[in-house]
């Protein structure tokens, strides 16, 4: 099924005005130096336009009185304003467009900020590819308003003005007729322009998701191609952007049409006065260069609101990608950081979990952990094992906050985790995930990844240590040669040995492992084990394995099952209690060695 996107009374309650575009204020503010120049030679450039009409009149009203001097100095004028017209539009065009780039990149740089720093909660109700959407489709329509509709529109706008005071001046009789139509060319813009912003957004969500769409099919394109489903992939993303074709369709026929009832209406008038206008010359009540100044006010005239008619509908667009972007920029992140964290001394990594309680929000009937409680002492190495789905992994995300627990509290070193920055006490941390995730980077630098500011001789130190080192020398630039996006050149084992090395470089108090080995070879796995056990000496150790073989020299083995601590003690107080982990036991090791052996 293609995701729709969201359609609901209150998104499409704002998008009747353009009002959204006051949110971009914030990050305009701090160039008003760059505005004021832009605006002033918006000024020159419009103030010059006006006045050309001015030395039409005096050439043609003074053709046959004077042909020398006269002449020549009206034509010298107009090649100065002309001169002074080029230079005011490039100073315009050069300002304003540098503003826009300026502006749109420090949204981006604002969104990303946010967007890297929300919740897994956050990612379950938006998909990875729409907010990159929003980054970069819906800031290049802001760019487009901001780098040159804002700015066309405004010395359109005080062209339509002054042209009109200055129709007024010439004939204040045509220019009442000419007024007589303005109501006549409003009303279909109001009326056309609120339709066109509610389809414009419409537009705009069916882009995103159609861009989440191909993000998610693209990011497991293995996947997708082992089970034979590119056919389905594909009409699944063509039913999206047909989708957003068809809005984008809808979109265009109401501005088209809205362009050609004002076209028709202003052109109309104008046909209209200047069948008059030309009665009035005929009659002697205007000379002929009064006429052609009138006429060239009014083409100014019809052109501006011509123009401003176009750029509404790109405000209208714009107007809608800037509510998308503030949406993410306000977004409300499910686990807040403390107005004022508490400071972390020097971690000894103690670790408690009381009563905890939790369900992922996607399972909210399911129990992930059930009342949990247990207290890690510092330096201890505690493992954490039991069926899928038992708990096992969910204890990291919540030591990591990840997410927070519906009831109880975790602590490290005594305190609260929800009474600390974030940053603050994850830097104690070194994580090495089930599914290791490696960066479109050097291997170097994916090792340095987890202490930026580790000399090559560390990151080479670490890759030793995590049995990682004669296979990242083996590649063609050693540890700098690229790996590919997700670490594509790399194996799973080599991939997750280089997560090792990370965690081994980062020399955090804390250490958690959540399936580290899962995916080695037996002389990996044994080299890497080595190196695992040196790096939890005199740190706390946390192990998610299902390998029981992997955690049989752990001080402690806590058993999982259904959310709750079943069993605890050593590998060998288990084996002899019975229960799950001695069945788990005996299917691994004397059962797995009987199969071997057959």
């Amino acid at each position: 099924m293609a995701r729709s996107p969201k359609t609901s009374d209150e998104d499409r309650a704002r998008s009747r005005d353009v009002g959204a575009l006051k949110a971009l204020w914030p990050f305009l503010a701090p160039y008003k130096g760059i505005m004021a120049l832009a605006i002033a030679a918006l000024v020159l450039t419009a103030c010059v336009s006006l006045a050309l009409p001015l030395a039409v009149r005096r050439v043609v009203d003074n053709f046959e009185i004077d042909t020398g001097t006269l002449l020549d100095r009206y034509f010298a004028v107009a090649l100065a304003m002309a001169a002074l017209l080029a230079l005011g539009t490039a100073a315009r065009y050069y300002l304003v467009t540098r503003l826009g780039e300026r502006v749109v990149t420090d949204i981006r740089k604002a969104v990303f900020a946010r967007m890297v720093g929300m919740s897994p909660a956050f990612y379950e109700r938006i998909m990875t590819g729409e907010v990159l959407s929003r980054i970069t489709t819906d800031t290049t329509l802001i760019l487009s308003v901001i780098g040159s509709s804002a700015s066309v529109a405004l010395r359109n706008l005080l062209i339509l003005v002054g042209g009109l005071v200055l129709l007024l001046l010439t004939s204040a009789k045509l220019t009442g007729l000419v007024l007589l139509i303005v109501p006549a060319i409003i009303v279909p813009i109001v009326v056309l322009g609120r339709r066109l912003r509610e389809l414009s957004r419409e537009n705009q969500d069916w882009i995103a998701a159609s861009s989440g769409n191909a993000s998610e099919t693209l990011l497991s394109v293995q996947t997708v191609q082992a089970y034979s489903h590119e056919a389905r992939s594909r009409a699944r993303f063509n039913e999206v952007t047909e989708k957003s074709f068809a809005a984008a369709r809808r979109r265009i026929g109401t501005r088209a049409l809205m362009t050609a009832i004002v076209i028709f209406l202003i052109f109309a008038g104008i046909v209209g006065v200047l069948w008059i206008g030309a009665r009035d010359v005929n009659a002697g009540a205007m000379t002929v260069g009064a006429l052609v100044q009138f006429v060239i006010y009014a083409v100014m005239v019809a052109g501006a609101v011509g123009a401003l008619t176009e750029i509404w509908g790109e405000l209208q667009r714009a107007a809608g990608a800037t509510e998308r972007l503030v949406e993410l920029l306000n977004a409300e992140d499910s686990l807040p950081e403390p107005a004022q964290p508490r400071p972390l001394p020097e971690a000894r990594g103690e670790i408690a979990f009381e009563d905890v309680s939790f369900s992922y929000p996607s399972r909210p009937d399911v129990s992930a952990l059930d009342h949990v409680s247990v207290t890690i002492r510092p330096g201890e190495t505690v493992a954490l094992v039991g069926p899928s789905g038992a708990g096992k992994t969910t204890m990291i995300q919540l030591l990591l906050r990840f997410w927070e627990p519906a009831t109880g509290r975790v602590l490290l070193d005594g305190i609260d985790l929800r009474e600390m920055s974030r940053p603050d006490f994850r830097r104690q941390m070194a994580l090495v995930p089930q599914d290791p995730v490696i960066f479109a980077d050097t291997a170097r630098e994916n090792i340095r990844f987890g202490r930026p500011d580790a000399s090559d001789e560390e990151v080479e130190a670490a890759a030793r240590a995590a049995a990682a080192h004669e296979f990242l020398m083996a590649l063609p630039q050693g540890y700098d040669s690229q790996v590919g996006e997700r670490g594509v050149m790399l194996s799973g084992g080599q991939k997750q040995r280089i997560a090792i090395a990370r965690a081994i470089l980062r020399d955090a108090p804390v250490l958690l492992l959540d399936e580290a080995t899962s995916a080695l070879d037996a002389e990996s796995e044994r080299l890497v084990q080595r190196a695992v056990d040196r790096l939890a000496t005199g740190r706390t150790t946390l192990i998610v394995a299902h390998r029981l073989a992997t955690v049989k020299k752990a001080d402690r083995i806590l058993v999982f099952e259904g959310g709750r601590i079943v069993a605890e003690g050593s590998h060998e107080d288990l084996v002899a209690g019975g229960g799950l982990y001695a069945r788990l036991a005996r299917l691994q090791f004397t059962d797995g060695m009987a199969e071997a052996a057959e």
